[in-house]
């Protein structure tokens, strides 16, 4: 009995792996992903999944075979086309791997459409900051405060070796301007200048693991069961995420209590606009992950590739010492300086710092892509590096660093179009853009009015893994003061 059990379990296994390669055999892909996923577990495990994505659809063409029902595309017009406010396509179960309570959705893994609409709705004002009367001071604060931090503790002298982690750096101000604007107080990861709570080393460990669930996302139900969940972070823990956990959760039970007071700061506008206390707990915590993490990155390699390209290096320069900005630059004189704006966009655009699939799935009927067919139910992933740099798009100099290609005009209505996936589009579109980008216009401006840098060792300048989301370390900088302030 057994052994019938197991020739037709073994049958069975055939017929599945069988039917999910036939289904999608007209698609190009590695050879391993037309019957498993273990490619997708494999670009995951070594870190270089940006790497990974790119090289099969500059192999293999603009839709990849990844997965035995994964394909991932390097065309930003379909991309719009999935994200579209009226589009048939759905977010699949990739995004169940975004839950970073196995229990609870949030506005970025919710694949219910009316739910995840509503929640866009009750969040997108303080978002924006319209109601929050220390949007930009906040930002501004925390600005200072890194200035502060390198000026006191790692200026390098002729007798003075005192090398920065600028990786390390970059995520402290990160952290401590999404909990400012978000709470009202920032952590406190610059004051200290330390990974409190061993949040950073904590998460970078959990990322591997959790980006898993994306993969398998059955993993997730594992995750709900009573052993695993006394296996997860809690609120309790004294230091890693669950730490973050249990702050977030202070703070929204103080925000729901007897003695609460309107505040007006990020969550105070989400409360107002009806966040419930479950929905306020989660986001919360979305803030924290999210919009820190990929806000960190895109300082981190646009810093690195300024100061490691001189002729990008002396331009910014010159139109920083030629205008007459306030001390931090104000949001609105930042967007007047063109180069500064180039560099900004040139920067996310050959390493955008969120490279996940962010799989849709293709409405029931199928769908025909570039003439051939796409099943119902397939999931197409965004390759982040391979629109980004797409050379039929960005040039046979995709791969390089040049800020000058917003400035030429011709064709640039294109390139704006392309570039906003970064932030997904349509109903999709990122909440926290603008936080962002106002925290980039401010950083590099600020940096360079006040110090100079090199790279400790331009050969190894960073350790840089991607797992869909960055983790960054190791980025040795020094740092002396200029003569004048810019």
């Amino acid at each position: 009995m057994v052994a019938v059990l197991s020739v037709l379990c073994a049958i069975a296994f055939a017929a599945q792996t069988v039917g999910a390669w036939y289904r999608l055999r007209h698609f190009k892909g590695p050879f391993p992903a037309t019957f498993s996923n273990i490619w997708q577990v494999r670009a995951l495990l070594n870190g270089q999944m940006n790497f990974e994505v790119l090289e099969a659809n500059r192999k293999y063409g603009s839709l990849v075979r990844i997965g035995p029902n994964m394909l991932v595309t390097d065309d930003p017009a379909l991309m719009r086309k999935m994200n579209a406010v009226r589009s048939p396509y759905r977010r699949s179960d990739w995004y169940t791997g975004l839950r970073f309570d196995p229990t609870r959705d949030n506005v970025l893994s919710q694949m219910d459409e009316d739910t995840h609409t509503e929640l866009r709705t009750k969040m997108a004002i303080g978002y924006a900051g319209k109601e929050n009367e220390i949007f930009e001071h906040s930002i501004n604060h925390n600005v200072l405060a890194l200035i502060k931090l390198i000026d006191s503790k790692y200026i390098t002298t002729n007798t003075e070796y005192r090398p920065m982690d600028f990786g390390r750096k970059a995520q402290y101000f990160t952290l401590d301007v999404i909990s400012h604007v978000a709470y009202g107080k920032p952590f406190g990861f610059l004051d200290t200048d330390t990974d409190l709570y061993q949040y950073i080393a904590t998460s970078e460990k959990a990322v591997p693991a959790a980006m898993m669930v994306t993969i398998f996302p059955w993993l997730n139900y594992v995750l709900t069961s009573s052993f695993m969940k006394s296996l997860l972070p809690s609120a309790t823990d004294a230091i890693g995420f669950g730490k973050i956990i249990g702050f977030t959760k202070e703070v929204v039970d103080q925000r729901f209590g007897p003695d609460a007071k309107d505040q007006r700061d990020m969550l105070g506008s989400f409360i107002r606009h009806g966040l419930t206390r479950d929905e306020a707990e989660s986001e919360t915590l979305l803030q924290i992950i999210a919009g820190s993490d990929t806000t960190a990155t895109a300082i981190r390699t646009t810093f690195l590739y300024i100061i490691t390209t001189p002729r990008v290096h002396a331009k910014l320069l010159a139109e920083i010492s030629d205008a007459t900005l306030s001390s931090p630059i104000s949001d609105v004189e930042a967007r007047t300086l063109p180069y500064l704006q180039a560099v900004i966009k040139e920067g996310l655009r050959i390493w955008p710092p969120a490279v996940g699939l962010m799989a849709k799935k293709v409405p029931p009927e199928g769908d025909t892509i570039n003439g051939m067919y796409v099943p119902g139910g397939t999931s197409i992933g965004y390759g982040g590096f391979s629109i980004l740099r797409n050379k039929k798009i960005w040039g046979e100099d995709a791969d390089v660093f040049r800020p000058e290609r917003w400035l030429e005009g011709e064709g640039i209505k294109v390139l704006e179009q392309t570039w906003e996936v970064i932030f997904n589009a349509g109903r999709y579109q990122c909440l926290g853009k603008n936080v962002a980008l106002m925290e980039l216009n401010k950083v590099f401006v600020e940096l360079l009015r006040h110090f100079e840098f090199s790279v400790v060792d331009p050969t190894n300048p960073w350790k840089s893994m991607c797992m869909g989301i960055f983790a960054q370390s190791e980025m040795w900088l020094l740092v002396t003061r200029r003569e004048k302030l810019l």
